[in-house]
């Protein structure tokens, strides 16, 4: 692929400033367009040392407006970002709505650079690899533009280049010894991505390869490429905007009635209760610290009926915790900075390092609950949303996170019972809402879309635990013992 590529190519410079000139106007003209239809726009470049990325990166921001994009310079990952998930350093960097990001160097260099070092077998480059497929396939369905492009440089050109820089004391500094040592390494590092490029060549976040030899070329065939994708990106509908209908009545199900199985009604006595929850509180404060020590890090989900006992649930399992050790994320509806990226943004920057636990009170599976009873999201939206979810918790769970998700289950009747104990207690009346009474009167919508939603996701690397909730003491004492179940699990694992 790379060696066959024609790398002699040039033009003439008084071409070259008629034809750059052009395309800066066209350039600017996309960029307004791109900020009026709201399209969300990530540039990539990858390539060789000392290929121009920097350079060519100057040229391409010069004509825009500098108030509508950002530029991501990548390097060696911080300690904190070491201690997150590979993906989530360019998640939290991904472009809202209506603005352009550019990363220098992105998410397919490191994984080259590891497997030339031998820190990576093929088998976890695979993985990877198809990790980030599902990160750029997941942006583009949510309405970015991915433009990927990979400088190209021969080995010979390299060293020249390496070789001006060191002869000018105001410019050696920037020739280091990782440089030459991955230049003595060209032609393996020229193996890798030989056979990653093409792997990752999608119809949704196509490579182009710009030849670098002739800075006037590569800055010009850039200009074109970007130019190209922006226009056949703004002349296609951004479907993740459009105006969802306004009606949960779908086609009847065929996914299993899973909650119709399970009863809800699971007494436990007050003794009972009492000694697993003291017994079950003090293990888990002791895996917390166990958790600190071999770096794993725990995700919870809590989602549930209205007046399911979230809250007192949730509050027993951190009572003994030391709060240095764990989050809870209330999870309600997206503000407006949230809404201006994909819908999965907003939880991946909540992700915990490892050692660490977060809680989430609700969580992404709104997308496949509200969303989609609500009318708040299209169909295409929350049935691509499944898929979405599978493939972040199976990256999360290849980082080694303890996942669990819980769906506390109550009856009509007893929800009933709950919301008329609430409208009768002055201290408690905060708690039901003219929302509640809505809700509980699409039931049968919520609970077909609750059945689908444990159907399609759970998974043997983040199952969901229905805990049947009629007796606040057992749902308890069941989501204490089913995450320390599940840490143990993966302790003995690591």
């Amino acid at each position: 692929m790379l060696q066959n590529i024609d790398l002699s190519q040039t033009i003439e410079k008084a071409d070259y400033k008629k034809t750059k000139a052009a395309l800066e106007l066209q350039l600017v003209t996309l960029q307004r367009k791109a900020i009026d239809a709201g399209v969300p726009v990530l540039i990539l470049l990858e390539g060789w040392d000392a290929a121009g990325k920097g350079s060519l990166i100057n040229e391409l921001i010069l004509p825009l407006d500098p108030r509508g994009f950002k530029v991501h310079n990548i390097n060696h990952p911080t300690t904190d970002e070491t201690m997150r998930p590979f993906l989530w350093r360019f998640w939290i960097r991904t472009p809202p709505r209506g603005r352009i990001a550019i990363f220098d160097r992105g998410w397919y260099w490191p994984l080259w650079a590891d497997r030339v070092r031998g820190q990576m077998n093929r088998r976890s480059m695979e993985s990877a690899l198809r990790d980030i497929s599902a990160f750029e396939r997941q942006l583009v369905d949510g309405g970015t533009a991915i433009i990927k492009l990979f400088l190209h440089i021969d080995k010979r050109e390299q060293k020249r280049r390496f070789n001006k820089l060191r002869r000018n004391k105001a410019t050696a500094w920037r020739v280091t010894k990782d440089d030459l040592k991955r230049h003595r390494q060209y032609a393996k590092y020229l193996d890798i991505i030989e056979q990653t490029l093409p792997q990752t060549d999608t119809d949704f976040a196509p490579w182009t390869i710009i030849e670098s030899h002739d800075r006037r070329h590569a800055i010009l065939k850039t200009y074109r490429t970007v130019i190209s994708l922006l226009e056949t990106r703004l002349k296609n509908p951004d479907t993740s905007k459009q105006t969802p209908a306004k009606s949960a009545k779908t086609a009847v199900s065929l996914v299993p009635g899973i909650l119709e199985t399970i009863q809800p009604n699971q007494p436990l006595d007050e003794k009972a209760y009492r000694k697993r929850l003291d017994k079950a509180q003090v293990r888990i404060r002791e895996l917390e610290h166990e958790l600190y020590v071999r770096r794993i890090p725990v995700i919870l989900a809590y989602e549930g009926w209205d007046a399911a006992g979230k809250g007192g649930n949730l509050r027993r399992l951190v009572q003994r915790m030391d709060p240095r050790g764990y989050e809870v994320v209330p999870i309600g509806a997206p503000n407006d900075a949230e809404k201006a990226q994909h819908y999965l943004w907003r939880f991946w920057r909540q992700i915990p390092k490892a050692g660490h636990l977060t809680i989430f009170d609700r969580s992404w599976y709104g997308r496949v609950l509200v969303e989609r009873v609500e009318g708040f999201c299209t169909e295409a939206d929350w049935k691509r949303a499944y898929r979405e979810i599978n493939e972040m918790e199976q990256h999360l769970a290849n980082f080694g996170a303890v996942i669990l998700k819980f769906w506390l289950h109550i009856d009509q009747a007893e929800q009933l019972r709950r919301f008329q104990e609430r409208e009768r207690t002055p201290h408690k009346q905060w708690k039901i809402t003219a929302e509640d009474w809505r809700n509980r009167k699409q039931w049968n919508l919520y609970q077909q879309a609750v059945n689908e939603m444990i159907y399609r996701t759970s998974t043997p690397y983040a199952p969901w635990v229905i805990v049947e909730s009629n007796c606040k003491w057992f749902a308890r004492v069941k989501v204490l013992e089913s995450v320390i179940a599940a840490i143990e699990k993966q302790l003995r694992k690591t």
